[in-house]
Protein backbone atom coordinates (compact mmCIF):
# COMPACT_ATOMS: atom_id res chain seq x y z
CA UNK A 1 0.00 0.00 0.00
CA UNK A 2 1.40 3.53 -0.52
CA UNK A 3 1.62 6.01 2.04
CA UNK A 4 2.28 9.58 0.50
CA UNK A 5 3.53 12.38 2.67
CA UNK A 6 2.53 15.17 1.37
CA UNK A 7 3.03 18.17 4.36
CA UNK A 8 0.62 21.14 5.27
CA UNK A 9 -2.39 20.82 2.41
CA UNK A 10 -4.98 23.36 2.36
CA UNK A 11 -8.29 21.50 2.89
CA UNK A 12 -10.00 22.46 -0.30
CA UNK A 13 -6.72 21.40 -2.23
CA UNK A 14 -6.77 18.07 -0.99
CA UNK A 15 -9.88 17.47 -0.77
CA UNK A 16 -9.95 17.86 -4.69
CA UNK A 17 -6.59 15.74 -4.69
CA UNK A 18 -9.00 12.87 -2.60
CA UNK A 19 -11.89 13.09 -5.51
CA UNK A 20 -9.04 12.85 -8.07
CA UNK A 21 -7.81 9.87 -6.95
CA UNK A 22 -11.29 8.30 -5.77
CA UNK A 23 -12.21 8.37 -9.51
CA UNK A 24 -9.35 6.39 -10.55
CA UNK A 25 -9.24 3.97 -8.16
CA UNK A 26 -12.59 3.43 -9.24
CA UNK A 27 -12.14 3.09 -12.55
CA UNK A 28 -9.03 0.71 -11.94
CA UNK A 29 -5.90 3.16 -12.83
CA UNK A 30 -4.22 3.19 -9.49
CA UNK A 31 -3.98 1.14 -6.97
CA UNK A 32 -4.75 1.68 -3.06
CA UNK A 33 -3.08 4.76 -1.23
CA UNK A 34 -3.38 6.78 1.78
CA UNK A 35 -2.31 10.28 1.80
CA UNK A 36 -0.91 11.50 5.31
CA UNK A 37 -0.99 15.43 5.64
CA UNK A 38 -1.81 18.83 7.98
CA UNK A 39 -4.06 21.00 7.19
CA UNK A 40 -3.89 25.10 8.03
CA UNK A 41 -6.61 25.83 10.93
CA UNK A 42 -10.72 24.83 9.33
CA UNK A 43 -13.56 23.66 10.36
CA UNK A 44 -15.14 20.82 8.57
CA UNK A 45 -18.83 19.66 8.52
CA UNK A 46 -20.05 16.39 7.74
CA UNK A 47 -23.25 15.55 6.49
CA UNK A 48 -24.85 15.24 9.84
CA UNK A 49 -23.36 18.56 11.55
CA UNK A 50 -25.60 20.76 13.33
CA UNK A 51 -24.71 24.30 12.65
CA UNK A 52 -25.54 25.11 16.51
CA UNK A 53 -21.89 23.04 16.80
CA UNK A 54 -19.99 26.03 15.60
CA UNK A 55 -20.03 28.34 18.69
CA UNK A 56 -17.88 31.16 17.56
CA UNK A 57 -18.95 34.13 15.17
CA UNK A 58 -17.36 34.60 11.40
CA UNK A 59 -16.26 37.08 12.96
CA UNK A 60 -14.01 35.31 15.25
CA UNK A 61 -12.88 32.73 13.41
CA UNK A 62 -11.82 35.34 10.11
CA UNK A 63 -9.69 36.73 13.12
CA UNK A 64 -7.96 33.44 13.91
CA UNK A 65 -7.59 32.34 10.29
CA UNK A 66 -9.63 29.29 10.56
CA UNK A 67 -11.45 28.38 7.69
CA UNK A 68 -14.69 26.51 7.01
CA UNK A 69 -15.99 23.41 4.45
CA UNK A 70 -18.67 21.56 3.95
CA UNK A 71 -18.32 17.75 3.23
CA UNK A 72 -19.81 14.44 2.11
CA UNK A 73 -18.10 12.79 5.00
CA UNK A 74 -20.09 11.06 8.04
CA UNK A 75 -20.35 12.90 11.34
CA UNK A 76 -20.77 16.33 12.73
CA UNK A 77 -18.41 19.53 13.00
CA UNK A 78 -14.43 18.84 13.61
CA UNK A 79 -11.57 20.37 13.56
CA UNK A 80 -8.10 20.32 11.62
CA UNK A 81 -4.97 22.32 11.98
CA UNK A 82 -0.72 22.06 12.56
CA UNK A 83 0.04 18.94 14.75
CA UNK A 84 -2.78 17.16 13.91
CA UNK A 85 -1.63 13.84 11.41
CA UNK A 86 -4.69 13.37 9.37
CA UNK A 87 -5.04 10.21 7.01
CA UNK A 88 -7.30 9.87 4.31
CA UNK A 89 -6.96 5.99 2.90
CA UNK A 90 -8.61 5.73 -0.84
CA UNK A 91 -8.39 2.44 -1.16
CA UNK A 92 -10.63 -0.78 -2.80
CA UNK A 93 -12.60 -2.61 -0.28
CA UNK A 94 -14.04 -5.21 -2.76
CA UNK A 95 -14.39 -7.86 -2.67
CA UNK A 96 -13.77 -9.46 0.55
CA UNK A 97 -13.71 -6.36 2.70
CA UNK A 98 -17.05 -4.52 1.76
CA UNK A 99 -17.88 -3.75 5.89
CA UNK A 100 -18.00 -0.55 6.93
CA UNK A 101 -17.85 -0.78 10.52
CA UNK A 102 -14.88 -3.00 10.07
CA UNK A 103 -13.59 0.13 8.18
CA UNK A 104 -14.50 2.23 10.50
CA UNK A 105 -13.18 -0.43 12.72
CA UNK A 106 -9.83 -0.33 11.19
CA UNK A 107 -9.32 3.52 11.20
CA UNK A 108 -9.25 3.42 15.21
CA UNK A 109 -7.51 1.09 15.17
CA UNK A 110 -4.67 2.36 13.37
CA UNK A 111 -4.93 5.11 15.83
CA UNK A 112 -5.28 3.38 18.46
CA UNK A 113 -1.93 1.17 18.69
CA UNK A 114 -0.21 4.04 17.41
CA UNK A 115 -0.69 5.82 20.39
CA UNK A 116 -0.12 2.66 22.08
CA UNK A 117 3.20 2.71 20.46
CA UNK A 118 4.19 6.05 22.48
CA UNK A 119 3.00 4.20 25.70
CA UNK A 120 -0.36 5.26 25.77
CA UNK A 121 -3.23 2.92 26.79
CA UNK A 122 -5.87 4.51 23.76
CA UNK A 123 -9.13 2.13 23.39
CA UNK A 124 -12.61 2.89 22.31
CA UNK A 125 -15.78 4.34 24.15
CA UNK A 126 -19.36 1.76 23.65
CA UNK A 127 -21.29 4.21 21.61
CA UNK A 128 -18.82 6.54 20.26
CA UNK A 129 -16.43 6.56 17.22
CA UNK A 130 -13.09 7.58 17.47
CA UNK A 131 -9.68 7.04 19.63
CA UNK A 132 -9.95 7.45 23.28
CA UNK A 133 -7.75 8.11 26.19
CA UNK A 134 -9.53 7.76 29.07
CA UNK A 135 -12.33 9.28 28.22
CA UNK A 136 -10.58 12.25 26.46
CA UNK A 137 -10.57 11.57 22.45
CA UNK A 138 -7.60 11.93 20.90
CA UNK A 139 -8.36 10.79 17.53
CA UNK A 140 -11.23 11.34 15.49
CA UNK A 141 -12.97 9.20 12.25
CA UNK A 142 -14.96 10.42 9.34
CA UNK A 143 -15.29 8.42 6.28
CA UNK A 144 -17.56 8.03 2.41
CA UNK A 145 -17.66 4.86 0.75
CA UNK A 146 -18.51 5.15 -3.08
CA UNK A 147 -18.79 2.06 -4.98
CA UNK A 148 -16.62 0.53 -1.97
CA UNK A 149 -13.58 2.76 -2.65
CA UNK A 150 -13.28 5.06 0.35
CA UNK A 151 -12.23 8.85 1.19
CA UNK A 152 -11.42 10.95 4.18
CA UNK A 153 -10.61 8.84 6.96
CA UNK A 154 -9.08 9.89 10.48
CA UNK A 155 -7.27 12.95 12.15
CA UNK A 156 -4.91 11.74 15.26
CA UNK A 157 -3.90 14.99 17.47
CA UNK A 158 -0.35 14.46 18.09
CA UNK A 159 0.59 18.42 19.28
CA UNK A 160 -2.42 19.99 18.11
CA UNK A 161 -3.97 23.73 19.27
CA UNK A 162 -6.00 22.04 21.72
CA UNK A 163 -7.77 25.35 22.28
CA UNK A 164 -9.05 25.52 19.09
CA UNK A 165 -11.55 22.76 20.19
CA UNK A 166 -13.17 25.34 21.92
CA UNK A 167 -14.54 26.81 18.85
CA UNK A 168 -17.06 23.83 18.01
CA UNK A 169 -18.06 20.67 19.60
CA UNK A 170 -16.06 18.46 18.74
CA UNK A 171 -17.86 15.95 16.77
CA UNK A 172 -21.26 16.68 18.41
CA UNK A 173 -20.17 15.92 21.94
CA UNK A 174 -20.24 18.01 24.67
CA UNK A 175 -19.41 16.02 27.80
CA UNK A 176 -16.11 14.61 26.72
CA UNK A 177 -12.61 16.65 26.43
CA UNK A 178 -10.13 16.36 23.87
CA UNK A 179 -6.38 15.97 24.26
CA UNK A 180 -3.18 15.17 22.11
CA UNK A 181 -0.16 12.64 22.37
CA UNK A 182 1.76 15.40 23.48
CA UNK A 183 -0.22 16.58 25.98
CA UNK A 184 -0.89 12.86 27.33
CA UNK A 185 2.81 12.30 27.53
CA UNK A 186 4.06 16.06 28.90
CA UNK A 187 6.01 16.30 25.96
CA UNK A 188 6.44 17.50 22.70
CA UNK A 189 5.83 14.87 20.04
CA UNK A 190 6.22 16.10 15.90
CA UNK A 191 3.46 14.54 13.86
CA UNK A 192 6.50 13.04 11.40
CA UNK A 193 6.78 11.10 14.43
CA UNK A 194 3.27 9.28 13.67
CA UNK A 195 3.81 8.55 10.76
CA UNK A 196 5.82 5.59 10.42
CA UNK A 197 3.81 4.22 13.30
CA UNK A 198 0.40 4.99 11.43
CA UNK A 199 1.56 3.56 8.27
CA UNK A 200 2.75 0.07 9.78
CA UNK A 201 -0.33 -0.72 11.81
CA UNK A 202 -2.92 0.33 8.85
CA UNK A 203 -0.64 -1.87 6.86
CA UNK A 204 -0.80 -4.40 9.20
CA UNK A 205 -4.70 -4.27 9.47
CA UNK A 206 -4.64 -4.96 5.59
CA UNK A 207 -2.05 -7.72 5.51
CA UNK A 208 0.08 -5.71 3.05
CA UNK A 209 3.29 -4.13 3.00
CA UNK A 210 4.31 -0.15 3.19
CA UNK A 211 5.67 1.99 0.29
CA UNK A 212 6.52 5.76 0.70
CA UNK A 213 6.00 8.27 -1.47
CA UNK A 214 6.81 12.28 -0.89
CA UNK A 215 3.76 13.63 -2.90
CA UNK A 216 0.76 11.88 -4.50
CA UNK A 217 0.54 9.12 -6.53
CA UNK A 218 2.86 9.66 -9.91
CA UNK A 219 -0.55 9.07 -11.84
CA UNK A 220 -2.11 12.47 -10.55
CA UNK A 221 -0.61 15.05 -12.24
CA UNK A 222 -0.80 18.71 -10.23
CA UNK A 223 -2.41 19.76 -13.91
CA UNK A 224 -5.24 17.28 -13.16
CA UNK A 225 -6.04 18.64 -9.99
CA UNK A 226 -5.91 22.19 -10.43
Amino acid sequence: MLFCRLGTVEYAEAHRLQREILAKRIAGEVGDCVLLLEHPPVLTLGRAAKREHVLASREMLDARGVSVHEVGRGGDVTYHGPGQLVAYPIIDLKPDRQDVRKYVWSLEETMIQACVDFGLSAARIAGLNGAWIGDRKVGAVGVRISRWVTMHGFALNVESDLDHFALIVPCGIRDKEVTSISKELGRRVGVAELMEPVARHFAHVYETDVEWRDGPPEEISAEETA
